[in-house]
């Protein structure tokens, strides 16, 4: 009796979300693919506008020589500052960017860029500590009156020529912010099963071809490749209004957007964050200190996105096993083919995002795995926060913002 009543019901659901991965994979802005690249531009702008990059690090010595010196070496036409801001390192953090930029200037003389270490204030009270760092690095540009200002972050290494390409873009689209999803390390095991899918969960959040719509209301940015429009930025109140953000990102892709600017947003594998991520715990870390913020600390958001997501990437290959356990058994075949149905569309959807980290296609079909992984990572993130340690980093404790 209980069976009879239960199977429907989950044939029901794996149906469901069988449906919802259809409307996924051929809507929802093709949130999956990953063609969307920078806007075309073919001729060279009249002027080539200043650009000035701003690098906030906190105890970043030890990555700054694998990163740094692809930025100072940009040979970019214009004029291009590195203004490096050092968030209260213990490490030396300064000591060694200022060498990377003496050994830029032997290397490639009046082509590397000239680098401006300056020494970060604590942040005040509303600031979060990358926020306001990012502050202090734009008042530093205003001094050689940048057109443009690169927020970019110590983890980032960049390919000859990409500062180039991000304002020949950001010219000929007009746009006031131009960001580019930056390719994240996928070597170590965990990498591998997990970082691909932050990309993915992140796209499906924010559809980049949604979000380069003109006048359209998604708005995102990825952090570690935002050019932005240093006169936009200024018009629309400067980082002050996002100065309490601990999701800089999106929160600055809102706020030029809410402002009347367009943006675009896409991915390349021109810019690489060379962060490691080799154990568990340390992507745990990482998804846990902003995941819950992602959620506007609601515990009613919290319980939907959980429950949506067992529904979405849990239920499909559960029902899937399930249902072919009642084949074998003699039973009809519905709840196999509703699962196996929304697993394979699951998987198929994950493909160009796992081609983009360099990765086989055949782990496509872990996603429910990683997706049960990603809920209880939320879970964490939820009672870290809790507890009052939700978003530390590298020694620093953001307090929680006012709870929904």
């Amino acid at each position: 009796m209980c069976q009879a009543v239960l199977v429907p019901i989950a044939v029901a659901a794996a149906a469901l979300a069988a449906a919802a991965w259809a409307y996924l994979l051929a809507g929802h802005g093709g949130f999956w693919r990953t063609g969307v690249r920078l806007p075309p531009a073919s001729a060279d702008p009249a002027r080539w506008s200043a650009v000035t990059a701003v690098v906030p690090a906190r105890d970043e010595a030890a990555m700054l020589p694998q990163t740094l010196p692809s930025l100072l070496a940009q040979e970019y036409p214009g004029r291009l500052t590195v203004v490096l801001v050092d968030d209260e390192s213990t490490d030396g953090t300064a000591e060694v960017a200022a060498g990377l930029g003496l050994a830029a200037q032997e290397a490639h003389g009046d082509g590397a860029a000239r680098l401006e270490v300056i020494a970060g204030d604590p942040p005040p009270p509303g600031w979060a500590g990358k926020v306001w760092a990012m502050s202090q690095g734009l008042r530093a540009a205003a001094g050689p009156g940048a057109d443009y200002v690169l927020f970019t972050d110590a983890d980032i290494w960049y390919a000859p020529g990409t500062v180039e390409a991000l304002v020949r873009a950001a010219q000929a689209s007009n746009r006031v912010l131009v960001s580019q999803m930056a390719l994240l390390r996928a070597e170590a095991r965990w990498e591998r099963l997990l970082i691909p899918a932050f990309v993915y969960f992140f796209a499906q959040l924010y559809p980049f071809r949604w979000v380069n719509r003109r006048g359209g209301r998604t708005s995102a940015a990825a952090g570690g490749c935002m050019l932005v429009r240093r006169e936009a930025l200024e018009a629309a109140g400067g980082l002050e209004p996002i100065m309490g953000a601990r999701i800089d990102d999106v929160a600055l892709g809102g706020l030029l957007k809410h402002a009347g600017g367009d943006c675009w947003l896409g991915f390349t594998a021109d810019v690489v964050s060379r962060r490691p991520y080799d154990t568990l715990g340390e992507i745990w870390d990482m998804v846990a200190r902003s995941a819950y913020t992602q959620l506007r600390y609601s515990a009613v958001l919290l319980a939907a996105t959980v429950l949506g997501m067992i529904w979405l990437y849990i239920l499909p290959a559960a029902a899937a096993l399930a249902g072919l356990v009642v084949v074998a058994g003699g039973g009809p075949p519905w709840l196999a083919i509703a699962g196996l149905v929304a697993w394979a569309i699951m998987a198929v959807s994950y493909v160009p995002v796992l081609r983009l980290s360099r990765l086989s296609a055949w782990r496509a079909p872990s996603l429910p795995l990683i997706g049960l992984l990603y809920a209880a990572m939320t879970v964490s993130s939820a009672a870290r926060h809790r507890a009052g340690h939700g978003g530390e980093w590298k020694g620093r404790t953001i307090p929680a913002l006012p709870r929904a």
